[in-house]
């Protein structure tokens, strides 16, 4: 079996559907860059302190996916949680930001690098779930974690979710669970040689760029054909 470096969001997108990958990773469009509301939204990690200070229309003008009384109310009760267990001050003043980390195995971008010990922060633009983190990000999570622990030569044992437009922080341990899932991506990356067959769970097609390509009938196409 190949030894491919394999990068955190080929990881991440086979977990999610490894069909997606395989077209991903033989698209013409291999400069793809993230749209500018990305960056917004991530740039709100930087500014909890002034957004939970912020008057109700100025946090409207902001990239929240939240009420604005719910979003400080929710971020207000993330800080603390966070500080009452000494986490707070070292998410907000991280030892490094945007670290390239590079493993044995995979390879990418870690928002941000905590120490003592040695934790990984991955910042997402998307929405939590009621529990826990999503299984792609479980995936990422653990690579994060596996590139800087081989770096450093040192044990990671947490890595931390941060989801800015909804105030939400959460940490991801790393179970012998969570790793095998993280084997499983690598594998199924490393031996995709051809496109693998269809996922069974069509909502994920709805919105996906690789659809037509694929051949599925989206829901959206369903629907104007009456079905």
């Amino acid at each position: 079996m190949s030894r491919a470096h394999v990068s955190f969001s080929d990881l991440r997108t086979a977990t999610y559907c490894p069909r997606k990958c395989y077209y991903q990773r033989t698209s013409d469009d291999a400069d793809w860059e993230p749209p500018p509301k990305v960056e917004s939204i991530r740039a709100l990690e930087t500014r909890y302190e002034e957004l939970l200070e912020a008057p109700t229309d100025t946090l409207e003008s902001e990239p929240i996916a939240v009420s604005p009384v719910r979003y400080r109310d929710r971020l207000a009760a993330t800080r603390d949680r966070l500080a009452d267990a000494g986490h707070w001050s070292r998410l907000r003043d991280p030892s490094a930001r945007d670290v390239y980390a590079s493993g044995r195995d995979c390879h990418g971008i870690v928002h941000k690098v905590l120490e003592e010990p040695l934790e990984p922060v991955l910042v997402s633009t998307g929405e939590p779930p009621d529990q826990g983190v999503w299984e792609p990000q479980s995936v990422h999570a653990v690579a994060a974690a596996k590139a800087l622990a081989w770096e450093h030569q040192q044990r990671v044992e947490r890595v931390w979710l941060e989801y800015p437009a909804y105030g939400v922080i959460r940490s991801v341990e790393l179970t012998t669970r969570r790793k095998a899932r993280y084997r499983r991506a690598l594998r199924t990356v490393r031996e995709l040689d051809g496109p693998p067959g269809r996922t069974n769970n069509r909502s994920k097609c709805d919105a996906c760029e690789f659809a037509t390509q694929c051949g599925v009938r989206t829901r959206t196409l369903r629907s104007l054909l009456g079905f």
